[in-house]
């Protein structure tokens, strides 16, 4: 056959209309992330990475490629919003001043690949990159994901965490001044915050976040200055706070997005945040990750027990939740997202409903990144990000251990 031929064979089947197949998945149970609730029998049509329409009687057409999951529970690609993809410290001997100083931004960037896969392996198909990735190795990562180099989840990325004088560092020598800035800058006032939004803006970063509490600090004003700049540019703010939890008034005041961690909130606060529609990213460890740590078992108990009071007065407040893990240490023999999985038993614990945990990693956790228009839900015109669980996690959320199908947008990329 001719060039001259096969081109115009080309533009006869396009002026015909001829067009690919679909993407057609029959999901015996699909779980609505808006209800809540499981239902059967569900066909999701999907075309060029999104759906194209979901319900219970729609036509299939012969060329389309068919996915049959009839035995399956389907759900939305679940989301982490809290996840350190390029660090990884010693089992109950962890220290940042040996990360810094023995591990390059390239070394972590190559970590961040590896722990980006498991991520995606294991359903999660969006992510939130927190931080704590040395000079933006995180940047590099998404771009390799970008670039089809390698495979990871779709990660929504904060830079380096902007923070007062001293990051989260603990007793450095002024001769080391500075070592913290290999992965935070030092912001002091609303001009520093702003120009320290600019820089993670220019290098990546697609959301903020910033720490108060630890060595500083902020005030409203300050959190506003953030919020007001970040919001420029259609992005949103988030804001570690853990030791102070006084301060946490000045974070939802100022109007950011999210708290992350507040262990110590109390229930005036867990309400005003419900009252300004405040996210809690709340990290809810196990004793057996706060063990990771390094503590004797009573302080690890202690931590614990705190952190599932917190959980289950946020749940009784109707505080907004988003589920996230944190995890940098992982427990022997368990890789990244096993080890974050973890934190289920914090929730199993606190009595929180299979459905209401689904939707924190789900439609909650995409109203949060700002994403609910592409993701968080199987409905038409969303980007396909679909997994699949052997058993039923509304009778037991332990079952999203059990993923064997997982497509992110329409391309299939683990199949048991």
């Amino acid at each position: 056959m001719t060039t001259k031929i096969k081109i115009t064979l080309l533009l006869v089947i396009s002026t015909l209309g001829v067009h690919a197949q679909n993407t057609v998945i029959k999901a015996g149970h699909f779980f609505d992330s808006r209800s809540g609730k499981m239902l059967d029998n569900q066909i999701i049509i999907v075309k060029d990475g999104k759906i194209k329409d979901v319900g219970a009687n729609l036509k299939i057409n012969e060329k389309d490629a068919v996915i049959d999951l009839s035995n399956s529970w389907v759900l939305p690609g679940l989301i982490d919003c809290h996840v350190h993809i390029t660090e990884n410290k010693p089992y109950r001997n962890p220290s940042t001043a040996q990360l810094y100083t023995t591990e390059s931004t390239a070394f972590r960037a190559i970590r961040g690949t590896v722990v980006a896969k498991e991520f995606l392996d294991n359903g999660f198909t969006t992510i939130k990159e927190i931080g704590n990735d040395a000079n933006y190795a995180t940047a590099d990562v998404i771009k390799a994901i970008k670039n089809g180099w390698i495979q990871g989840p779709t990660i929504i990325y904060a830079g380096k965490i902007i923070a007062p004088y001293g990051g989260q560092s603990r007793g450095v020598n002024p001769e080391h001044e500075h070592l913290w800035n290999f992965e935070y800058i030092d912001a002091d006032t609303p001009d520093e915050i702003k120009k320290a939004v600019r820089q993670n803006i220019y290098n990546g970063a697609t959301v903020i976040k910033m720490v108060t509490g630890d060595n500083g600090i902020y005030n409203t004003e300050d959190i506003k200055a953030a919020v007001d700049e970040a919001k420029k540019y259609g992005l949103k703010v988030t804001v570690h706070v853990n030791k102070d939890a006084a301060s946490a008034t000045n974070v939802i005041l100022g109007g950011a997005a999210a708290i992350e961690h507040g262990f110590d909130l109390d229930n005036t606060q867990l309400q005003l945040m419900k009252d300004k529609g405040t996210f809690l990213v709340g990290t809810d460890f196990s004793f057996d990750n706060w063990y990771a740590y390094g503590a004797d078992s009573t302080r690890t108990a202690s931590k614990a027990n705190s952190v599932l009071d917190r959980l289950k007065r946020a749940y009784k407040i109707g505080t907004k939740m988003a589920f996230g893990t944190d995890i940098i240490i992982n427990i022997p023999k368990l890789n990244r997202v096993q080890s974050g999985l973890k934190i289920l038993n914090t929730w199993k614990a606190a009595a929180i409903p299979s459905s209401y945990i689904l939707q924190t990693m789900t439609i909650n956790a995409a109203e949060l990144l700002g994403i609910e228009k592409e993701r968080g839900v199987l409905e038409q015109s969303h980007y396909a990000d679909i997994i699949a669980l052997k058993n039923n996690p509304l009778d037991d959320i332990e079952a999203i251990k059990t993923v064997q199908f997982v497509m992110k947008e329409g391309k299939v990329i683990r199949r048991d």
